[in-house]
């Protein structure tokens, strides 16, 4: 017995020893196998010649033809090959026959075989409603190809390029923009309308100018005309830009210098002066909206959208601060209006998400003639049912969590999807829910951050989803969350052959309690016995995150800054948490004070864990970053170094509609302007700044950089300065960008001194 013990020990102990040893060598394969990954370079990241993508290729551009099929411009040799995809079983089938369409184009006088062939692949293809044909520019005119066809019908022919075209509901006509004049052409036998004819250079017509595409259409939108549901007519804008001041930038790069005007009304200016005019696509006058209630108010239209009966129009007014909106309906025939409510504040009022960019602005209608509408006056923005007449029945959704988008409305099954932030602030997710709000289901699965594309009748929708370590990657579901079938994977080998490190999310409350979302990203070989310096990427503007759950390429500069023995930092700033409306108030008439006291209030609790040096922090941002920058960096003395790119120095230099919605007019709080302006605090610079502005950015204009060197200058304080010529908002020459990126990791380095 006592023998039979010892043997059975010793094979425990045995076996005991065999899985230590095991153990051991796969630590040790592992560490071999992690030491052995490549580290990052600038070249990896921005040679254009050899940087990887780390991103992939992730698919793109499906959109949905009817509830069972999608459009997919799949890339091919050449140009774009167009195909229609049965959703279910991938099966795929060219959209039309390119070859056809190319001959076609070809018989065109003055056409090449080469031009014929990148029209008919084109990427930018503009198809009609039913995909039964396209709409083509060749020349400054317009064309209209029905798929399969021998010919190609010729629409325009006047002198003047045709912008912004688009086809009616029914596909039967065209409208679009020449010389500031709003036209419809007939598709079948072509004529023209002129709906208006006093267009030029400073009166618009069914075409955005720069402020209300940037700030109440959306960036890339500037068609400022909607075809009502049934065809017969056209809603449009007119905005007239006499009052409103020009802005030159210069490109210096040839001998003889390019000069670019345009209207840019800077806060405290004169706005462009709008009107809502609708009109017959057959003919007749244009009847202009009845806007007398707000006679000598200076205000703003900043939505727009037809009744799904078409004989009424739906318009959204606010005045020039932005503290009220009012909805309006307007009558197609008459022009005569009401207005169904009015959301105050006492602060600001968005009219969408982030300012007005947002479709889901406008009323949502249900079959019993009410609508769905979005409000933020409890300080998150949720979903609220009106009856027609404007009356309030029920709040749809509330809670600590907002509604960022409705996808859509399944009236026949009772289902309102849409995707919001009930889960987490750092991610969003897609949900579905009775239309009396009750039965909220979630139906994507994992963390991170989830967008939605829905079928026409609900039986799908395609998710695009990434988080912080994954690609964008895309999949098929049924409308219960049920998965299909995955579309695009978008695996990225490249990125398991790297030293990368695990982004950490982690939350830090500020001196008041509020809970701030942050990320951290440590060395690869991360020794909690060291001192390491901290750089903090930073964007800050009012409900924009920079902590999010998602995949974004500049992560990997962060990778490579941690790869140097920098702790990368990101802290959300409340204002800009995402975290409801009632967030951003802070903000109110006065930029840059609350954002940099939460800043301090994240660096305070960094600067209390024993791997920080404190002594060694560093800030960087661009636009509304990098005017937090230059604020920490004149208002603070806890940075090492800071660069600056695309500052606002000056809100006076800023635009009047995105400026005055937080400040008000300079006119109203001057003191908040200047505070909140880090050219005035110039001389009170603590630590390195580096200022970077592209030379022709036409958003947030190099003038605000050169005059805070100006004013640094005058207090002599050191700083360097790179401007990027033929450059805007955004530096996007390859070149340029790997330029950019060298020079900021040299300033980094010899200023955070990593070891």
């Amino acid at each position: 017995m006592r023998s039979f013990k010892r043997s059975a020990a010793l094979r425990r102990s045995s076996g005991q020893v065999l899985l230590l040893a095991a153990f051991i060598v796969a630590a040790a394969s592992t560490a071999l196998v992690y030491a052995q990954r490549k580290t990052l370079t600038l070249a990896d990241l921005y040679d254009p010649a050899r940087a990887v993508s780390f991103g992939g290729r992730p698919v793109g551009g499906l959109v949905w033809q009817s509830d069972t099929h999608y459009v997919w411009p799949r890339a091919g040799d050449g140009g774009v090959d167009w195909l229609r995809v049965d959703a279910a079983t991938g099966g795929s089938q060219p959209l039309y026959d390119a070859g056809k369409m190319e001959a076609a184009v070809a018989k065109l006088p003055g056409v090449s075989r080469d031009q014929a062939r990148r029209v008919s692949r084109s990427r930018g293809l503009a198809a009609n409603p039913n995909w039964t044909g396209a709409l083509l520019t060749i020349d400054d005119d317009l064309y209209y190809y029905v798929f399969g066809a021998d010919d190609v019908t010729r629409l325009t022919s006047e002198d003047g390029e045709e912008d912004l075209a688009s086809f009616s509901p029914n596909g039967k006509r065209v409208a679009f923009v020449r010389n500031g004049n709003l036209f419809v052409v007939d598709v079948v036998a072509p004529r023209e309308r002129a709906i208006t004819t006093d267009g030029g250079r400073e009166i618009f017509n069914g075409r955005l100018d720069w402020v209300y595409e940037e700030e109440l259409y959306g960036r890339g939108n500037q068609q400022g005309y909607w075809w009502s549901p049934d065809s017969g007519a056209v809603a449009f804008l007119q905005l007239n830009e006499k009052p409103v001041p020009e802005f030159t930038v210069v490109d210096d790069i040839p001998y003889h210098v390019d000069v670019n005007t345009s209207d840019y009304p800077k806060a405290g200016d004169p706005n462009p002066i709008a009107k809502l005019g609708v009109a017959s696509a057959d003919s007749g006058p244009v009847k202009w909206a009845d806007t007398s209630k707000y006679a000598g108010i200076d205000f703003l239209i900043v939505n727009v959208a037809w009744h799904p009966d078409s004989r009424s129009v739906f318009y959204q007014v606010q005045n020039r601060e932005q503290s009220w909106l009012d909805l309006n309906i307007s009558d197609r025939e008459t022009g005569t209006f009401r207005t169904l409510l009015r959301e105050t504040s006492k602060t600001w009022v968005n009219c969408g998400n982030v300012g007005c960019q947002d479709e889901d602005a406008n009323p949502r209608w249900l079959r019993d003639g009410s609508f769905l509408w979005f409000s933020e006056r409890t300080g998150w923005r949720h979903l609220y049912q009106y009856k027609d007449d404007g009356t309030l029945v029920r709040p749809v959704t509330s809670g600590k969590w907002e509604v960022r988008a409705v996808h859509g409305i399944d009236q026949s099954r009772g289902w309102i999807y849409f995707s919001g932030t009930e889960r987490s602030p750092i991610g969003q997710d897609v949900y579905r829910m009775k239309l009396d709000g009750t039965g909220v289901q979630r139906v994507s699965g994992p963390d991170g951050l989830h967008t939605a594309n829905f079928s026409s009748g609900f039986s799908y929708y395609i998710d695009r989803w990434s988080d912080v370590r994954t690609p964008p990657q895309t999949r098929l579901h049924q409308a219960d969350g049920h998965e299909i079938r995955v579309l695009d994977e978008n695996r990225v080998s490249a990125l398991s052959e790297y030293r990368l490190s695990k982004p950490e999310f982690l939350q830090v409350k500020t001196r008041d309690g509020f809970v701030m979302e942050a990320m951290m990203i440590k060395p690869p070989d991360f020794d909690p016995g060291r001192k390491y310096p901290v750089y903090q990427y930073v964007y800050g503007g009012p409900h924009l995150q920079t902590v999010v759950n998602r995949w974004s390429p500049e992560h990997m500069f962060l990778q490579l800054l941690a790869e140097q023995g920098i702790i990368v930092w990101e802290c959300d700033n409340r204002t800009a948490s995402g975290k409801g409306a009632e967030s951003t108030w802070p903000v109110f008439r006065r930029f840059g004070e609350s954002e940099l006291r939460d800043i301090e209030d994240g660096l305070a609790w960094l600067k209390q864990q024993p791997y920080v040096d404190g002594s060694r922090i560093g800030i960087h941002g661009w636009s509304y970053g990098g005017f937090l920058t230059a604020y920490a960096l004149t208002h603070s003395s806890l940075f090492t170094m800071g660069i600056a790119g695309g500052t606002v120095s000056d809100w006076r230099d800023y635009d009047t509609i995105y400026t005055e919605r937080y400040l008000q007019t300079p006119q109203n709080n001057p003191d908040g302007y200047r505070d909140s302006s880090p050219r005035f605090a110039a001389a009170d610079l603590h630590g390195r700044l580096m200022l970077v502005h592209g030379m022709i950015d036409d958003n947030v204009h190099v003038q605000n950089t050169l005059q805070l060197a100006y004013e640094l200058q005058r207090a002599n304080k050191p700083f360097e300065l790179m401007l990027y010529p033929r450059s805007r908002h955004a530096i996007f020459d390859p070149q340029l960008v790997h330029h950019m990126r060298t020079m900021m990791l040299r300033f980094i380095l010899e200023n955070l001194k990593p070891s």
